[in-house]
C-alpha cells in the first residue's frame, strides 16, 4: 500500500465552477444542518419543499441532524468497539460537524479515511476534510459512485483492502434511481472489501410519511433526483451481510446515546443500518 499525499484536486489550482443560480442538494443539506456553504436559491428551495412536509422546516432539519448523529455513532462503534481503522466515505458532502476523520481519529488517531464525492461544490471545500491527525491519513477522491471500480482503485492508494474497511454510504443511495442499478453498485463495492469489513447505509424512507410531493418539488428546484425507498428496499442493500442489532431502523433508533434527549414530534424519516461482511 502506498500513501497518497493528502492534497485534493484540481491540480491546476483553478476553483471548480459553482452555479449559484440553481439550487443544489449538497448546499440545501448544508443549510438544513445550520451550515453557511449555501446561497439564497438553496435556502428558498429548502423552505419551498419543507412547506409540504408535516411539521415543515423543523421536521426536515430534525431528520437531517438525526442522520448526522447516526453517522457519528456508527463510526464511534466501528472504531471503538470493532477496532476498524480504515474508512471509505462515499458521497461525503460538504464538510460539517463531526466529520468521519474527526470522530474516528479521536478514538484511533492512526485511522485512515478516504472521502469520495464527484461534486465540484464538495471539491471546493475538500481542504477541510484533509486535516488529519499526525498518526493518521485523510484523502479526498473526486469520483462518481456510479463507477465503483474506479472508486476502489483510487481509494487503494490510501487504504489497505486486505484489512477490514468501513464503507459509509450515508444519505447517498437515494440519489440513484433504480435504472442506475444501485443494488449492483453496492454489491460491486462490497465485493472489494475483505471479511470483517462493515457497511453503513442511511436512506430517505418512503413508507413513513407521504413525502412524494416534497421531493418532486425539490427535484424540480435542484435538477437532481431524490428517490425514496421502503424499509424492504433499503434492507436489500445489506444482502449477504450480517446486520448488527437493531437492524434497519429509523436513524434516531439505531443505538441512541443513553444520555441523549428523546426527540419529540415529527422528524424526516430516514432509515439506517450497519452490517458486517462475513
Amino acid at each position: 500500500m502506498t500513501e497518497r499525499p493528502p492534497t485534493p484536486a484540481p491540480a491546476t489550482g483553478e476553483s471548480p465552477h459553482i452555479d449559484s443560480t440553481v439550487a443544489h442538494a449538497a448546499r440545501v443539506y448544508d443549510y438544513m444542518l445550520g451550515g453557511t456553504t449555501n446561497f439564497e436559491v438553496d435556502r428558498a428551495a429548502s423552505h419551498a419543499a419543507a412547506q409540504l412536509v408535516p411539521g415543515g422546516h423543523d421536521t426536515v432539519t430534525a431528520g437531517l441532524l438525526a442522520n448526522r448523529a447516526f453517522l457519528a455513532r456508527a463510526v464511534r462503534h466501528l472504531t471503538g468497539e470493532v477496532g476498524i481503522r480504515q474508512f471509505l466515505d462515499i458521497g461525503s458532502g460538504i464538510p460539517a460537524n463531526d466529520n468521519v476523520h474527526e470522530v474516528a481519529q479521536a478514538i484511533g488517531p492512526e485511522s485512515r479515511v478516504v472521502y469520495v464525492d464527484y461534486d465540484p461544490i464538495v471539491l471546493a471545500h475538500s481542504h477541510e476534510l484533509l486535516r488529519s491527525s499526525p498518526e493518521g491519513v485523510t484523502t479526498y477522491v473526486q469520483e462518481d459512485m456510479g463507477n465503483p471500480e474506479r472508486v476502489i482503485e483510487q481509494a487503494a492508494a490510501t487504504l489497505d483492502f486486505s484489512q477490514p474497511v468501513a464503507l459509509l454510504l450515508v444519505a447517498i443511495l437515494h440519489f440513484f434511481p433504480d435504472d442506475t442499478d444501485p443494488d449492483g453498485i453496492v454489491r460491486r463495492l462490497v465485493e472489494a472489501l475483505p471479511s470483517g469489513s462493515h457497511v453503513v447505509v442511511s436512506h430517505l424512507a418512503r413508507d413513513v410519511l407521504d413525502l412524494d410531493a416534497t421531493y418532486e418539488r425539490l427535484n424540480e428546484a435542484t435538477h437532481e433526483t431524490f428517490v425514496l425507498r421502503t424499509h424492504g428496499e433499503v434492507s436489500r442493500f445489506f444482502a449477504g451481510l450480517e446486520l448488527l442489532e437493531p437492524g434497519v431502523v429509523l436513524v434516531d433508533q439505531w443505538r441512541p446515546d443513553p444520555d441523549a434527549a428523546a426527540h419529540e414530534g415529527l422528524m424526516l424519516p430516514i432509515y439506517g443500518g450497519v452490517a458486517r461482511k462475513p
